[in-house]
């Protein structure tokens, strides 16, 4: 099993590209299910997931090609990904597939709207929490559909006719659940107005491509959605939108370690809230052509409060990552977590490089320490384990982080892109 090594103390200098998103990449590889025709996305990373998934699809009869050929082993860059699905060969989705990435479940809104039936395993993921489905089986019993809990199963059926157009308002705000009846809305027949609809950037860029291929869809952004159905979606070409959180991230990586970077090919407005809270904490930010700059000089770092909340607010996906940058902070900071009731994980790991952070409820305290110290840690999750690759950055002396698949699926090339920056970061294969 692979493992990250890093030895602390650079500071970051230089130029950063940033990847496709893959919470945008993944709903719009899903979008191929709604149609015949090839839909074409660039700018597609190359992540574990973006990997999963393609095996996902391919099971239900999506033909993939990358710039025109068959996909290769070992390509490493973002990359041009054709989808054509022809006919769908299976309406199931099995459980040793789903089990191992939660968004695979989101098939279930385009095979139910195009093949008016679906049979998808309950999903798995990240163990940041329950996560439960019932927002994704409740918005599309409103359009109609019966939907059975059997053996670990959801069995969907469309009513004859197919999938019926209604007004459906979230009790809570949902992005996957907001991706799911969307698409699934797109060729049901009338009109669907979606309330309380998640407002991610990702959900903007998945109705611009769905607009792309003929669908009918306004409103996103806002809280409120319509989509017009329609009969049937044509193909489309469609790039995939920067990787806010990537770009958040490595922002934080500049905050703690000091130094000047460009983050390119991406844009500050995704994540403007998180801007606000890396100026707050001292860091210099500023746009530039086709992204922004990063620093901070040799002055200490701000404590800052943030609470995680739905887009525009702070990010949950960012949340560890700024919980490391805290450790270091001249002062005491407070991170509030709204969203995932069980994404503190991290927080023992962190403890192990020196970092003084204490738990109550939801609320995680950090007292700044004057420095860390390089350990062996554990990644948990996707965005946890990010937070040790930032903190094992300003650590003294050598962090050992391992479990590193998890960073796989959400960081293209990371380590190439931290060493181009003056860090000492390697991948040790065991």
């Amino acid at each position: 099993m692979d493992r990250i090594r890093i030895v602390g103390g650079n500071p970051l200098n230089g130029v950063i590209p940033i990847s496709g998103a893959k919470n945008a990449a993944l709903p719009l590889m899903i979008a191929s299910l709604l149609t015949s025709d090839t839909l074409t996305l660039e700018n597609v990373p190359h992540l574990a997931d973006v990997e999963q998934l393609l095996r996902i699809l391919g099971n239900h009869g999506v033909d993939v090609s990358v710039n025109g050929r068959r996909e290769r082993q070992g390509e490493t860059y973002s990359r041009t990904i054709h989808f054509t699905c022809r006919t769908i060969v299976d309406t199931t989705a099995p459980y040793e597939l789903v089990s191992k990435m939660r968004a695979s479940f989101w098939v279930i809104g385009p095979l139910l709207a195009r093949e008016g039936q679906a049979r998808v395993s309950l999903p798995g993921g990240c163990a940041i929490g329950t996560r439960p489905v019932d927002l994704f089986i409740d918005s599309l019993q409103a359009l109609g559909a019966t939907m059975e809990i059997d053996g670990g199963y959801i069995n969907a059926t469309a009513p004859k006719g197919g999938l019926i157009g209604a007004h459906y308002t979230f009790p809570k705000v949902s992005v996957g659940a907001t991706h799911v009846l969307m698409m699934a809305a797109t060729l049901a027949r009338g009109t669907t107005v979606i309330g309380n609809a998640a407002r991610e950037p990702e959900v903007v860029d998945l109705a611009a491509c769905l607009n792309a291929m003929g669908a009918k869809i306004s409103g996103a952004g806002t809280s409120t959605i319509t989509i017009e159905g329609v009969t049937s979606l044509s193909g489309a070409r469609h790039r995939v939108l920067p990787d806010r959180i990537e770009t958040g991230t490595y922002a934080m990586a500049v905050a703690m370690t000091g130094g000047d970077v460009i983050l390119e090919d991406t844009d500050i407005s995704l994540l403007e809230n998180a801007v606000e809270a890396l100026r707050r904490s001292g860091a210099t930010v500023e746009p530039v052509e086709r992204g922004f700059r990063v620093a901070r000089n040799g002055n200490g770092i701000r404590p800052v409060d943030v609470v995680t909340e739905p887009y525009p607010g702070f990010p949950t996906d960012l949340q560890a990552q700024f919980m490391a940058l805290m450790t270091r902070a001249q002062g005491v900071s407070h991170v509030t977590e709204t969203i995932f009731e069980n994404r503190f994980m991290h927080v023992q790991e962190l403890a192990r490089l020196g970092a003084k952070i204490s738990l109550s409820g939801q609320t995680a305290r950090i007292e700044g320490v004057e420095k860390l110290r390089g350990a062996p840690v554990m990644a948990t999750d996707l965005r946890a384990s990010v937070s040790l690759v930032i903190a094992g950055l300003a650590a003294e002396g050598e962090t050992m982080v391992s479990r590193v698949y998890h960073l796989d699926r959400g960081f293209e090339r990371l380590e190439e892109k931290l060493t181009r920056c003056g860090a000492v970061v390697e991948r040790i294969r065991d």
